[in-house]
């Protein structure tokens, strides 16, 4: 009797014990390379994120991948294979974030993005099953500069975005909804992101003589083109991307950028926001606990793709929870389909609602457009 009762007792505690089990996320940034301005708010967000969802202990494990996919794809393999980690929430870039799609899925492990690059979670590629991403999709974004672009008599464009994966996914849905718009492109041009020089490239922009300029860059070395065409006298319309929405692209570009239009999150203008938005109430929740950290003005939409993320993860892990413990194979994948059945779930970015097809899950209420007016973003109506 009393070796049973021991049995009993072992077996209690070994069962809580496991009830006890932390959960590890494991976060890969980009806070050195070309990429910091992005990575640099991801890695402060994740200091404000919750250490306990659902009653489970949260293990925050970071890791810098400095710009570098290579370096990204290690990263990922550690986190996986040595930290044992239930999910993986990065990178910053695009590039940097499709080399890992292989690694997280040949594991089985749910990965949330931070980049924008739609074929991030590209349902033809069954690879992406456990892929989710919280930044807006090119698509989206494109159709509304095209949609301002059209509005305010433009009619020819150049195009100069990065060489590579951010800058072919950007040309790619540009394209296709200008081309569906009578919106012609005169020019198509590539940089990369640590380069200093631009001259060929912009030569080549002005001789096109368009009528507006497409950058579709992020972070400072977004700047460029744009400084370097302002200082050749272009005096047309200038649009960049959601990729640039942090004030590091305000300080570098100074007054080369005013004027310039671009697509963007909520949260980069909340206070702005109707007061009936839907999701002015989060987004300004993420602003304030960021600038009472980092000071006024310092937010950034990089950091609240972070924080998105981990709104997913508040409001998956306690279903996921329900049905398996963490640190275990059957908890990833409770997590991987608890992400996937979120719905009505309002982010600082938008309002998500997944499907096994959508793995980003936002409509139009995650974009408007802004304009940089006084070194500032001012909320375009």
């Amino acid at each position: 009797m009393k070796v049973r009762s021991l049995v009993v007792g072992l077996m209690a505690s070994a069962f809580a014990a496991l009830a006890q089990a932390d959960i590890n996320v494991g976060v890969i940034v980009s806070a050195t390379g070309p990429a910091a301005s992005l990575g640099i708010p991801e890695k402060n967000t994740f200091a404000l994120m919750p250490t306990t969802i659902g009653g489970q202990k949260i293990n925050y494990i970071i890791l810098d991948d400095a710009s570098d996919t290579t370096t990204a794809v290690k990263d990922i393999r550690k986190l996986i294979t040595e930290d044992k980690v239930d999910v993986v929430v990065g990178s910053t870039i695009t590039p940097n974030s499709l080399a890992m799609i292989d690694v997280a899925a040949e594991a089985e492990t749910p990965m949330i993005s931070m980049a924008a690059s739609a074929r991030i979670v590209d349902p033809a590629n069954p690879r992406v099953k456990w892929i989710f991403k919280t930044p807006q999709n090119d698509i989206q974004m494109s159709t509304a500069i095209v949609e301002h672009m059209t509005a305010h008599g433009v009619k020819t464009v150049a195009f100069i975005g990065f060489a590579d994966a951010y800058g072919e996914g950007w040309y790619q849905e540009f394209a296709k909804v200008a081309e569906a718009r009578k919106l012609q492109i005169v020019a198509n041009e590539r940089f990369n992101r640590a380069d200093t020089s631009v001259t060929g490239q912009v030569l080549k922009i002005l001789a096109a003589k368009p009528d507006a300029v497409l950058i579709a860059g992020s972070g400072t070395p977004a700047a460029l083109p744009q400084v370097a065409l302002v200082e050749r006298g272009y005096k047309g319309k200038y649009y960049q991307t959601h990729g640039v929405a942090n004030n590091d692209f305000l300080r570098v570009g100074g007054k080369s950028v005013e004027g310039t239009f671009l697509p963007a999150g909520p949260v980069l203008v909340a206070a702005q926001l109707p007061a009936g938005n839907p999701i002015k109430k989060v987004a300004l929740d993420y602003v304030g606990r960021y600038e009472a950290a980092h000071g006024k003005g310092a937010t950034s939409t990089f950091g609240a793709h972070a924080w998105d993320a981990g709104l997913l993860l508040a409001n998956a892990v306690p279903t996921a929870l329900k049905k398996a413990q963490p640190g275990s194979k059957e908890f990833r994948l409770a997590l991987r389909d608890a992400l996937e059945g979120l719905r009505n779930v309002t982010l600082s970015q938008g309002i998500v609602n997944m499907s096994p097809t959508d793995h980003l899950g936002f409509d139009q209420r995650a974009r408007v457009m802004v304009k940089i007016e006084n070194g500032a973003w001012k909320l375009q109506q």
